[in-house]
């Protein structure tokens, strides 16, 4: 089977498809997570579950300026839910404020990755200089999409214990 997709191509397409397998996974479990179950520990003494989408939600807003897409779209939630613990007293937004805000990054997210070549992908992030990404190359846009969408899975796997009520 002769195929004109360049390995290139097939990488990139591999992980961005791995990034909306994992997406998806979030949707489903908070699809069938009652909000009250979201407000439970995963496990005694550890994050809830509102804190662990606040969080995903809060990464990959951030991940807007570092792959060159734009300022985030909810700052406020990188204090809440990146820069202090769950337990810090801040006041979080609802579950259904998550929901939404998860909604449109994700929407605006998706737009910006789907707008960039192959090649483009393997270029810096914004976090490296141009004399550090010289020396360490691996440091580029597609990297950033596969240690997100690992972060995003282990996440969900903590979630889902919420869902089979082992918390």
């Amino acid at each position: 089977m002769e195929t004109n997709t360049t390995p290139q191509e097939l990488i990139t397409s591999m992980i961005i498809t791995a990034w909306d397998k994992q997406n998806e996974s979030l949707y489903k479990l908070l699809d069938a997570l009652p909000d009250e179950q979201l407000t439970m520990e995963i496990a005694p003494g550890r994050n809830t579950g509102i804190y662990l989408l606040g969080h995903l939600i809060a990464v990959s807003d951030g991940m807007l300026p570092l792959l060159g897409f734009g300022e985030r779209l909810f700052p406020e939630l990188q204090n809440i839910f990146i820069a202090n613990p769950d337990k810090s007293g801040l006041e979080k937004p609802g579950i259904d404020e998550l929901k939404a805000s998860l909604n449109v990054v994700n929407e605006k997210l998706g737009q910006c990755i789907r707008s960039l070549s192959p090649a483009q992908w393997l270029e810096r992030h914004t976090a490296i200089s141009e004399e550090d990404f010289v020396k360490e190359p691996h440091r580029n846009k597609l990297n950033v999409i596969i240690n997100r969408t690992n972060h995003m899975a282990n996440h969900i796997g903590q979630m889902l214990l919420l869902k089979s009520g082992v918390a």
